[in-house]
């Protein structure tokens, strides 16, 4: 009986050494060879999978969006409040998981400036996100302009990632200003 073989695995796979090429060494780091090499298999294989370094490179977003996307959704927090938090800390490089991810997401961050199509699914997300921020910050405080206010937080929090990653900020301080920001948030609209 022939071998059955798990595509979406083969791809997540090769997804994954994208993330670690991306993580250890940048973006330009990506090349089909690099990325055979991280994944240990053949350049052809990679190719069977990714025509392009842009199909990899947004395969990679789309995989690390989805890892904390799941992340949110398995938060063990139901009070609106406490959920908010919770998420703005996820977003931060606090977690091993999160620790992972987060140089990526700056990689793709850094491109996308210069390199329109990277930052579509950024844009894109970025809305669902505010969307999201903003109803959580209406469910604890009625009033204001609570899409603003989600904006502001997001891009706090953006910054925030960066500063903790270039180690000018400490992942400490970064719960603290978090605590700090969205105390003033929530009780001045």
């Amino acid at each position: 009986m022939p071998k059955q073989v798990d595509h979406d695995e083969r791809r997540r796979q090769i997804g994954d050494a994208v993330c670690r090429l991306i993580a250890a060494r940048g973006l330009d780091a990506v090349s089909l060879r690099h990325v055979a090499a991280e994944a240990g298999v053949s350049m052809g294989r990679v190719q069977h999978y990714f025509a392009t370094k842009d199909e990899m490179l947004m395969f990679a977003f789309e995989l690390i969006s989805s890892r904390v996307a799941a992340r949110f959704g398995a938060l063990p927090v139901e009070d609106p409040a406490e959920l908010l938090r919770a998420v703005l800390l996820e977003l931060l490089p606090l977690s091993p998981a999160a620790r992972a991810e987060a140089p990526v997401l700056a990689a793709f961050l850094a491109q996308a400036v210069v390199e329109p199509r990277l930052g579509e699914p950024l844009r894109q997300g970025n809305g669902e996100m505010v969307a999201w921020l903003a109803g959580m910050i209406t469910a604890v405080r009625p009033g204001g302009d609570a899409e603003r206010d989600a904006m502001a937080l997001l891009a706090f929090v953006d910054g925030l990632m960066l500063q903790v990653l270039i180690g000018q900020v400490s992942p400490e301080m970064a719960v603290e200003l978090v605590d700090h920001q969205l105390s003033r948030v929530l009780t001045c609209g």
